[in-house]
Parts: structure tokens; sequence; C-alpha cells
């Protein structure tokens, strides 16, 4: 795993070509080099360069057209494709009533994911053992493992030894002596933004603005192709913006956040619902009270969303989490809201899409901040716990 330092802008570039080359490679299969350099556009020499790289690196292999069961008409081409056996990391996303986990190869391919629930007043030591009991129950090869990243519900505060503190250090080491491996550690919303923008609904945009409607309502922000983590590790708080200062209370303290207003607990309050299940069943067969709550949740967010965007700029708003499976329900009044509310010249290339990852996202992201390749995460800090960065 590479260190935090900050990266030159060549180094960028080339972590640029690595990640286009293994995108292909991800959605297509075994390619030859030829078919690299059309579908990427990269010059020979360049490709050359990186495919030598992600080889040395065990990313990749070559193999034959036959060994891949692909049928090549002539001489046969040799094929670059993911390595199948190369070094496995495991990402972990600890909500506050469940746990996602993922595990991947070097070349960030999925090869398996789970979830499992608790009460929210499970203690982390609990969390822990639940998720690695998930993880056992995956019944995959996780040899070599190189790796684990986590996140965590809330903000991720750094010692002095730039070390994660709280709740994510406690997590960290535990999960690092269970395995016996390094652990980075960091927002699970964060992570979830970083694997939107990387490889989901927010791909090719360089400004990114990530929420998530769940249990809470958190955020990541991408900015100029950036993830931002900020000085006290808050940033992309976005569910404790002030809607309405004299509004209902909030678990922080304050009131009227946009978390009192488009969480799934304040969205059941609004409509009297038992669980979320219940309450999209009464929003699809027409009630009046789910149609006016998850409503009433989706101006909120577009008005907290118009007040962001106006700050920042991004070309791109993707929304995840549980509430948004309610889709036009709470998008459409939010995208509404927010076209209402944001700058003109703000509005006008803006897009907002739904996450398109689904709840593995954190544990992706994870993944991700373990491999530390993404030139989304340049000058990013890496707060490791558990041991010490290969």
């Amino acid at each position: 795993m590479a260190s935090g330092a900050e990266p030159g802008v060549l180094e960028l570039v080339r972590r640029g070509h690595e990640e286009r080359i293994l995108a292909l490679l991800r959605a297509r299969g075994p390619l030859s080099r030829a078919e690299i350099a059309r579908s990427s556009g990269l010059s020979r020499s360049t490709l050359s360069e990186i495919v030598s790289a992600l080889l040395e690196r065990g990313a990749v292999v070559t193999a034959t057209a036959e060994a891949t069961g692909r049928r090549s008409p002539g001489r046969p081409a040799e094929l670059v494709t993911l390595n199948p056996a190369a070094g496995r990391t495991l990402g972990m996303d600890f909500g506050h009533r469940r746990v996602h986990v993922a595990v991947a190869d070097a070349a960030q391919q999925v090869a398996a994911t789970g979830t499992r629930s608790y009460a929210r007043s499970t203690s982390w030591g609990r969390r822990v053992r639940i998720a690695c009991n998930l993880v056992d129950s995956l019944r995959v090869d996780l040899g070599p493992l190189t790796g684990v990243g986590v996140g965590v519900a809330g903000p991720v505060p750094r010692d002095r030894d730039g070390r994660p503190d709280g709740a994510a250090r406690q997590v960290a080491e535990a999960v690092g002596e269970h395995f016996g491996v390094p652990v980075v550690a960091d927002n699970n919303t964060r992570l979830a933004a970083l694997a939107e923008a990387a490889r989901g609904a927010g791909t090719g945009s360089s400004d990114v603005v990530y929420v998530r409607l769940s249990d809470g309502v958190g955020g990541g922000i991408v900015a100029d192709g950036r993830l931002l983590r900020g000085a006290a590790g808050t940033a992309g708080e976005i569910g404790h913006v002030p809607v309405d200062a004299a509004g209902p209370p909030c678990g922080c303290g304050g009131h009227g956040c946009l978390e009192a207003y488009a969480s799934v607990p304040a969205v059941l309050a609004a409509c009297g619902g038992a669980d979320l299940p219940g309450a999209l069943a009464a929003l699809d067969a027409g009630d009046a009270a789910a149609r006016a709550a998850f409503d009433r949740a989706g101006r909120a967010l577009g008005l907290v969303l118009a007040g962001v965007c106006n700050t920042l700029a991004p070309e791109r708003v993707v929304v995840g989490g549980e509430l948004a499976a309610a889709g036009e329900a709470i998008l459409g009044p939010a995208e509404e809201a927010l076209r209402r509310h944001a700058l003109p010249m703000v509005r006008a290339d803006l897009r907002l899409s739904p996450a398109s990852l689904g709840p593995e996202a954190g544990a992706l992201g994870a993944i991700a901040l373990v491999a530390h390749e993404s030139p989304l995460l340049a000058g990013y800090p890496f707060l490791m716990a558990g041991g010490t960065p290969a």
C-alpha cells in the first residue's frame, strides 16, 4: 500500500491510465494489447509502460486466447486479463444497524459481498465479531489477504500520530488483530462517495457531491478530482446542515438539521410507518401520508443541496441510501427544490442521479482506500491502524 505522500502530476496521470485499463478488463474480460489500445486511446508506448507496471504489481497476467476460452482467428494473440490469484482486499462498512462486507482481488474485481444486521445499541466489539463471522460465512478464499478497509458512521478524527481515533480506531485495531493485516479506516459515507465517484454514478465527473439517506444522513465531496476529508474529518456532513433552525430536534443536539427530515427514522415518524418496506409499500399504494413524508424529505434535501452546490459548483449530485429506493417520490421534489434555489450558472449543467452501486458502496470504497491507487485519493490522509503499510 502506498503512503499518503502527495503524488506529482505524472503519477496522477499514470494512475488514471491504470484505472482505465483495469476498468476495460473488468467490463470486457481478456483483451489483446491492440484491443486495449483501441478502446483506451492510449499510445503504444504508454500502453506498454502501464501494462508492464500492472504485470509487475500482479494486478494482471497474460494468457493465450485458448487458455481463456476465447476464439482467435489467425495466429493466437497474447491476451491481458485480471489476475484471479492476486492478493485479496477486504472492505467493511459499519452502519448504524448493519454491516456490509466485500472481498476483491488486486484489480478490485469483487469476488463476494454480504450483509448482516444488528441493533443500533450493539457494541463495537460485538459488531466486529458479527462482521468477521459474516466474512467467514462467504466461503471465499481470502489468501493472501493484503489489507482491510473499514468504514464507520460519523466523523473519524486523527490522533497526533495521524492514526484514526475514537470508534474507528477501536474497530480497526480489532479487525487488524483478527485478520493479522494492515487496516485503514475512514467515514463510511465518504467511502461510498469515493466508490460512486470512481466506478459508479459519478464516474467521469471531477466534481461530485454524494449524499446517503439512511438511518442517518451523510455525504462525501469530490472537488477537482479529489476526495475531501476536511481538517477534522467532517467534510461532507450534509446531514447536519440546517433546513429550519426552529425545526425538530436532531441527534447532534441541534434543531432542524436535514437528518431530522430526510433520514429513515424521520420519514417513518412523519408517515406513521413501522419500517421502511412498509412505508415504501404504502407509497406505492398511493397513501397520502407516505407521499407527504417522502415529498417533505425530498424538498428538504433539495434545499440543502442547493446551498452545497452554490458553494461547490459540482457537475453531479449522487443520492444513495435506503430512502433513495423511493425513486421519483423523493428525488423529484429534491431536484425541483435544488433547481429552484441553485444559481442559474450552477444548475445549468448540474445532474442529479441515483446511486448505482447499491448498499455495498461503502465497502467498495473501503477496498479502494486500501489500494490507495485512485487519482481521487491524491494527497488524502492514509489513516492506518493494526499494522504498517507495505
